[in-house]
């Protein structure tokens, strides 16, 4: 079993301060966060990025920005976002591939997010596909139901996507795959035998996802995008304490922590 690979996911594009006062928003905030959290074994930092006013923004500069605090500080795999926030537009979406990081998400299909669409028409998938390969992005593939895992092999098959592909299962999601070990397992059972997973609980779900993750050889991802609690009530100080958490669950259960360097190992990344 390969060591655990654990990605932050600090900001997102719909948390705000009103549901965490802990949120990092600004640049410095977001980098200081990022350092925090893979020093606490966080070997992936998945970006989202905000405005002044601390909204979503794809902007490059600010991406820029983060980007280059974080590689002062630490060696984390950076993967930004290609989904920004619903309703962007594939322009704007596709805006922090220019930098060149080492990954990126791809979400292969449309979903119904709560109570709006987070549209991803298959012309657009294509587009954001190959611009990562022309700039040898590693892709996420980014899935909220299990439809979007064939839309990736179809992607593979036009020469868009080259295995071995890495997956996020982001589980919980109003309108998506619900957030129940039974569709976990079916999912990373319906993955090519060469392909490796991260599973991503919304809410309540991270932890118990996170360890069922932990246990059946996957990966795994925390932070403030997908949930703001610690525990019942109570609101994580950090991204780095979630981080800490799922660290205490795989050595509990025996699963080593991957370094970044480890992890770009598993991940195909190394050379790139």
């Amino acid at each position: 079993m390969d060591k655990l690979i654990i990605t932050a996911a600090l900001t997102g594009a719909e948390t705000t301060r009103e549901d965490n006062p802990n949120l990092p928003l600004t640049p410095d905030e977001i980098a200081g966060a990022a350092v925090e959290a893979c020093r606490a074994g966080a070997s992936i930092i998945h970006l989202h990025v905000r405005d002044r006013e601390g909204k979503p923004t794809q902007c490059g500069e600010v991406f820029g920005e983060v980007m280059e605090k974080i590689k002062a500080r630490c060696s984390a795999i950076l993967q930004v976002s290609t989904g920004g926030a619903v309703g962007m537009s594939a322009a704007e979406r596709s805006t922090p591939l220019q930098l060149s990081p080492e990954m990126a998400t791809l979400t292969t299909g449309t979903v119904n997010f709560g109570d709006e669409v987070f549209s991803n028409p298959r012309p657009l998938v294509e587009e954001l596909a190959g611009i990562m390969q022309k700039r040898g992005v590693k892709p996420e593939v980014e899935v909220f139901d299990a439809g979007m895992i064939d839309s990736a092999l179809r992607l593979v098959k036009k020469g868009l996507l080259q295995e071995p592909l890495h997956f996020d299962f982001v589980m919980g999601v109003p309108g998506g795959i619900a957030a129940d070990i039974r569709n976990l397992v079916f999912l990373a059972e319906s993955l090519p035998a060469d392909s490796t997973w991260t599973v991503a609980g919304i809410g309540r779900h991270e932890l118990p996802l996170g360890t069922a993750g932990i246990l059946m050889g996957g990966h795994v991802r925390v932070g403030f995008e997908d949930n703001i609690y610690y525990e019942k009530g109570v609101p994580a100080e950090s991204n780095a304490q979630l981080v800490e958490r799922i660290v205490r669950v795989a050595e509990i259960h025996q699963r080593a922590v991957a370094s970044p360097d480890e992890a770009r190992q598993i991940l195909g990344l190394a050379g790139r």
